[in-house]
């Protein structure tokens, strides 16, 4: 190896580790002088920014070089914040979750990877997986594919009777609320105008038919029946019109579909919509802070 090719490797070790490229500390290091170093830099330069892995830029404040990665990666705030809320959703089992952050902390540089490693691992060492423990990510993304290939699938699904129930479906969206993925499908026996709902982690096999189908793209928005499903419950479309005294930033986050129409001397008047029951049983719920003034289906 030539002397050259042996400083750039040193160079690109230190610096991909989290170092920062003194000038007089590597000039007096490899015995080079400034034009040899600054030949160094810019190979370097060149190469992280045709690779995308970030720019080389001289601090004037520290004098020296370093990585800057946050124009195009992930900073250690970004994922710190990403694994607070894994933590938080309990999304996944020990075993995955464990994973994901494994991989979301080799994105950090060296001191960078430290100081969020300790700032999670009280949390990431009590991590609370949910009841049923299962590995989900394979399924999820199983199902996904039969989503965007528009396959016909045959699951085995157990209720929360624990009795198992065939359903042959066309999958047509995967979301998260509260803990738990849902798969949304439309039933092949019966035409309804709404999805169902299963939980994946209640999915016990997933079989892939040969038929196919098709879906109107204007006849159904995932983001909007999202926002129609704040609680999971599948079911006709209902507008509920409601008097609400209690906080409203608290209303607006638990349900996007909500419209305010007045205020009133307690509170609001507001409707929203959502499918299945669960809007009309949250409502209820908030006692004497909601007056059900009428609904429609």
């Amino acid at each position: 190896m030539t002397a050259s090719a042996f400083r750039l490797l040193e160079l690109h070790n230190r610096i991909n580790q989290g170092k920062s490229l003194e000038k007089a500390d590597l000039l007096e290091t490899f015995c080079i002088d400034s034009k040899t170093f600054q030949r160094d830099i810019n190979k370097l330069r060149d190469y992280y920014r045709e690779k995308g892995l970030g720019d080389i830029i001289y601090d004037r404040k520290e004098n020296c070089y370093r990585l800057d990665k946050s124009a195009k990666h992930l900073t250690e705030k970004e994922i710190f914040a990403i694994c607070k809320i894994l933590i938080e959703s309990r999304a996944f089992n020990k075993e995955e979750f464990n994973k994901i952050v494994d991989k979301l902390l080799i994105l950090c540089q060296g001191e960078e990877r430290r100081g969020v490693k300790d700032a999670i691992n009280n949390e990431r060492f009590h991590y609370l997986e949910l009841q049923h423990g299962k590995a989900l990510i394979d399924d999820i993304w199983k199902l996904r594919q039969t989503i965007t290939n528009q396959q016909i699938i045959e699951i085995d699904y157990q209720r929360a009777d624990k009795k198992i129930k065939q359903h042959k479906v066309k999958p047509i969206g995967i979301v998260f609320s509260e803990f738990y993925f849902y798969l949304l499908a439309f039933p092949m026996d019966v035409t309804i105008e709404y999805p169902i709902i299963f939980r994946v982690d209640r999915i016990e096999t997933i079989k892939i038919t040969s038929g196919t189908f098709t879906i109107d793209p204007k006849g159904y928005d995932e983001a909007g029946f999202k926002r129609r499903t704040p609680f999971m419950y599948s079911g006709e479309l209902q507008m509920i019109r409601f008097e609400f005294t209690g906080v409203l930033e608290a209303l607006l986050d638990r349900l996007p579909t909500v419209r305010i129409e007045k205020e009133t001397e307690k509170g609001v008047i507001a409707r929203a919509e959502a499918f299945g029951k669960g809007l009309e049983m949250w409502l209820r719920s908030q006692g004497d802070r909601v007056r059900i003034l009428g609904k429609e289906e």
